[in-house]
């Protein structure tokens, strides 16, 4: 194939700006490393936060774990708290899609906090570690300002979960001697204190596990007559 002097010049321009194909493809292939590498930082992060506690952990502790020196980190991450957010922010984006998405779809009170269940015990396994640091850690946390974004999370939760209960209470689907707020909470806690027991390869999947938990939380263990 005939070379013209156009290509010759591109070739030349190319050459010496770095800007060639095979430059093109080593970069998104240096990018493409470089994002896996930062989510497996993520991942073995999470591992030690789920097992050591968030306030534990240390840089040394995640560099170590994953093979590194501790200033090779700082390469992907600005700090711990850099961390930790990621895992946070991703938990709480995966959360609040997944219960807009339930309410969209629309039916009953009942039908819905269902829905919400579902997703809850669903959020178990792939987003332990940010539920465990929640749990341990949420106090800490809070104080900062980064982290603002926890507090109001929380309560646009409450406020969904409680809207699905009043609304339940209003067409006389459930009892209206019940406190929505209350309720609420006592729901919100013996859900997410499974995280410290429940074991996806056990009897239960967390599928099983949001059907009994659905089954109990509406039908009681009492016998109806």
């Amino acid at each position: 194939m005939t070379t013209t002097s156009k290509d010759n010049g591109r070739q030349r321009a190319d050459a010496r700006t770095g800007t060639a194909g095979g430059g093109r493809r080593r970069a998104k292939g240096s990018s493409a490393l470089a994002s896996e590498r930062r989510d497996h930082l993520v991942k073995l992060a999470a591992e030690l936060f789920a097992k050591k506690g968030y306030q534990a952990t240390t840089v040394r502790n995640i560099a170590d774990e994953a093979g590194i020196l501790s200033g090779s980190l700082y390469h992907h991450f600005d700090s711990k708290e850099s961390i930790v957010d990621e895992i946070l922010t991703s938990f709480f984006d995966v959360l609040a899609a997944a219960n807009q998405a339930a309410l969209a779809r629309g039916g009953d009170p009942r039908e819905v906090l269902s829905e919400l269940v579902r997703i809850c015990f669903g959020t178990l396994v792939p987003h332990r570690a940010a539920i465990m640091v929640l749990q341990n850690d949420w106090n800490y946390l809070k104080q900062f300002d980064r982290f603002d974004y926890l507090t109001k999370a929380e309560a646009d939760t409450e406020r969904l979960w409680v809207d699905q209960i009043k609304r339940g209470q209003e067409s006389g689907l459930f009892r209206d001697d019940i406190e929505p707020k209350l309720t609420y909470r006592m729901i919100r806690d013996t859900i997410w204190v499974t995280v410290r027991w429940f074991h996806p390869e056990g009897r239960l999947d967390a599928d099983g596990l949001a059907d009994h938990y659905i089954k109990v939380l509406f039908d009681g263990i009492s016998k109806h007559h």
